[in-house]
């Protein structure tokens, strides 16, 4: 037997010892095994690790974090021979790592730029190998398969901790010299500790000489030939660095509508979102996976029954389908209304009229202060005023303005079947959004700012389109193109890890260098389409997040069907909310409030005032607020956390547990998984499967949830395959009538499983 493999099988018998002592597991059968194979050329790590991902079950999840101890031997093997340094170190040279993966291009020069060596050294004494044991296996293997550096050969080189020290200098990079190490050291211990994960491709690109920061983007399509193909080709730019794509394509012309006074020349919008669905799949992610858009149009578009809600499902006419997009209806309350209009035997009789927006602009002459045409897309109604409402009925009314109608419940049971079947489409309640909205100010009463949200529902931030304004031929002879901006979205996403963070009792500490760390985002990253950039500096819009709900309830012993599940929502939401927004007032005094503040609802407490905080805390935040601004436009977002949450060992974002006990499969893995922390007092919170509960009392949570976040929530529907009609109509109603903004995706039973965007995960 050589002395090699003698290391290696006594090297993995220790830990097996140790697992039996730190989980109580009976590992004896697999040293057995060790054993015997120690004279082959077996690799034992390789064989423990096997045994223990066969072991993993609800009866015994602690297996989980053996394989996890192994998976990371091999990692730490596989780095120090890339490397050139002793495994059972562990960690190599911290410098040495930047100095090559720069020189190899993998890193950019900024943080060799940025950082003295002597600055580097000191980073590198405060990584924490033993924060490596925090991980349990799928989080582990997620971390190393995606998110690691490795050289061009696909050779690792980066360990998960430098992964997150090499985030957070590279977060912190821009700020003062006397305060720059020790904000490096605090945002790695928010990472490290696993109480918060970054955005999806702040995790991947942070560090790097590639890829961009942020999640995902709204753009605005103005009804123009210009407006349609440039976005395709901004769409496109950013689809390529890895962003999530949302569209409003409520602006443009329906189906049939007039082109130069031509009548009937329109093609409507179907024809163009193929054309995004084709950029979407031809134009990939980093080479990762196909792009990811979704599509929004309105209600009251013509075409909406004319070929949008069809665009994924599998009947029709295969010419008008776009199956690698997703969809999102815009609904006005008057819509959800109308559905409650009923004959004197309870039928549902409300009508509803469609029209083209071209149209609408052409015949009823409605304008801004600036002469610019209005359409109905371009209202929304407050509470005290229904200025959507008065102008729907000024078009209905409208003798000459040509229509189409339907009975409301006949659109609403064609969305409902398209859900069913595909998911999607998500729904918009753009009222809800538009009162809700801290930035209207510049736009007007009752003008609509957001239109839509973005691929995954939890972005909801001002939009416009952005035009052509000239095109001429310099002195050089260049033909130069002159585009206005719009407000174009941008979300930068992080979250909090709510189990670790609420029972570690860091939420105060931790939120003021996370705030910290998002804000930082918007001035480092360099996206490629300009009005994106413009708008991204003139908000400062972040999306503070949560992950690990389910998993929160268990440890605290809160049924989620539950009015203390409810309440509970309420009290920590409101907390996070009330210390995210005093560490951006803070940031704000330190460098100065976003661009848009004054005349905000920040700057003239309206914004408390909806949400009714009334303490003496929020009395004196508020007034904090007017004095000093704000930082961020907008601060929070619930963005849906898979990939991420796994990473941090906890549950999707707010999500119910798929079951206690499930296989989680990708296109290159699959794995049994448990819940975490699951013993047999957990275990009693869990065990109602995400399908089986009751989806009211999920909403309720939401409301109370949603009342505290500035922006939105994604928020899933999960019902039976075989759900009434009426069961999942009053789901959606429930969802409106509590004030929730979007809805996501309605999981059904018989769905295969729907891709998701992994840029929002965080």
């Amino acid at each position: 037997m050589t002395t090699e493999v003698k290391s290696i099988s006594q090297t993995v018998t220790d830990a097996l010892e140790e697992a039996e002592r730190k989980y109580g597991l009976d590992t004896k059968d697999l040293q057995k095994r060790i054993e015997e194979t120690a004279d082959t050329n077996k690799d034992s790590t390789q064989e423990a690790l096997f045994y223990a991902l066969n072991r993993i079950s609800m009866d015994q999840p602690d297996w989980t974090f053996v394989a996890a101890h192994f998976r990371l031997r091999q990692l730490y093997q596989e780095a120090a021979t890339n490397r050139n340094y002793d495994a059972d170190q562990k960690y190599g040279d911290f410098y040495s790592l930047i100095d090559t993966l720069t020189s190899f291009g993998i890193y950019g020069q900024e943080l060799l730029h940025s950082y003295s060596k002597a600055e580097i050294d000191e980073l590198g004494q405060s990584i924490a190998p033993e924060r490596d044991d925090l991980f349990n296996y799928i989080g582990l293997f997620l971390l190393s398969d995606r998110y690691l550096a490795h050289d061009h050969e696909r050779n690792l080189y980066e360990l998960p901790q430098e992964r997150f020290m090499i985030i957070a200098m590279t977060l912190m990079q821009n700020e003062a010299p006397e305060q720059r190490v020790e904000l490096v050291k605090e945002a790695y211990w928010a990472l490290s500790h696993l109480y918060m994960t970054v955005a999806t491709p702040t995790l991947s690109n942070a560090g790097k000489s590639y890829g961009q920061l942020s999640s995902c983007f709204i753009d605005t399509v103005d009804d123009s030939l210009d407006g349609i193909y440039l976005n395709n080709w901004d769409i496109a730019r950013l689809s390529k660095d890895g962003g999530g794509i949302g569209i409003y394509y409520g602006k443009v012309r329906a189906l049939g509508s007039d082109i130069k006074k031509f009548k009937g020349n329109s093609s409507g919008v179907v024809p163009w979102i193929k054309l995004i669905n084709d950029t979407a799949v031809s134009v990939d992610q980093l080479g990762q996976r196909q792009g990811a858009v979704a599509v929004y149009l309105d209600v009251f578009h013509k075409d909406i029954m004319n070929g949008f809600l069809d665009l994924k499902t599998n009947n029709g006419d295969e010419r008008r389908k776009a199956h690698d997009i997703f969809t999102g209806v815009s609904l006005p309350d008057l819509f959800m209304e109308q559905l409650d209009v009923t004959d004197e035997n309870g039928k549902s009789i409300g009508e509803w009229h469609t029209f083209c927006p071209h149209q609408v602009k052409q015949f009823m002459g409605w304008k801004d202060e600036h002469g610019n045409p209005l359409g109905l897309e371009d209202f929304y109604d407050e509470n005290d005023k229904k200025y959507f409402t008065e102008k729907y009925w000024e078009a209905v009314n409208h003798p000459l303005l040509p229509r189409k109608t339907y009975r409301a419940m006949d659109i609403m049971a064609r969305i409902m079947v398209a859900q069913l079947e595909t998911g999607t489409p998500y729904m918009f309640y753009r009222d809800e959004v538009n009162r809700q909205n801290p930035n209207k100010h510049k736009r007007g009463t009752g003008k609509t700012s957001i239109y839509c949200s973005n691929l995954c529902t939890e972005i909801a931030q001002n939009m416009s389109p952005t035009t052509i304004s000239n095109e001429y031929e310099d002195e050089d002879g260049n033909i130069v193109i002159v585009r206005k901006p719009g407000d174009f979205v941008v979300c930068n996403l992080s979250s909090i890890n709510l189990p670790n963070a609420v029972r570690a009792d860091v939420m105060e500490r931790l939120i003021n260098i996370q705030v910290r760390m998002l804000d930082n985002v918007i001035d480092l990253n360099t996206i490629t389409v300009g009005q994106a950039q413009t708008t991204n500096k003139k908000y400062r819009a972040v999306g503070l997040g949560t992950f690990g709900w389910h998993h929160l309830l268990a440890l605290e012993s809160i049924h989620w069907e539950s009015d203390e599940a409810v309440d509970y929502a309420d009290k920590l939401y409101e907390d996070i909310a009330y210390y995210t927004i005093k560490a951006s007032m803070e940031l704000a005094k330190e460098k100065g409030a976003f661009s848009e503040f004054e005349g905000s609802e920040w700057h003239t407490g309206k914004y408390f005032e909806r949400r009714d905080y009334t303490s003496d805390r929020w009395n004196n935040l508020r007034e904090d607020v007017a004095a000093n601004g704000i930082r961020n436009g907008w601060l929070m977002a619930v963005a849906p956390n898979s990939s991420t949450a796994k990473i941090g060992g906890s549950t999707d974002g707010i999500d119910p547990l798929y079951a206690v006990e499930y296989a989680e499969e990708k296109k290159n893995f699959k794995f049994k998984v448990t819940a975490p922390d699951l013993d047999h007092v957990t275990y009693n919170y869990y065990r109602r499967a995400r399908h089986e509960l009751d989806q009211v009392w999920s909403i309720r949570q939401n409301a109370k949830r949603q009342r505290h976040v500035d922006q939105a929530v994604s928020f899933n529907f999960y019902v039976r395959h075989d759900i009434k009609a009426k069961e999942l109509l009053n789901l959606h109603k429930e969802a409106w009538k509590n004030g929730l903004k979007t809805t996501y995706y309605v999981r059904s039973t018989s769905q295969t499983e729907i891709e998701e965007c992994e840029a929002c995960h965080s």
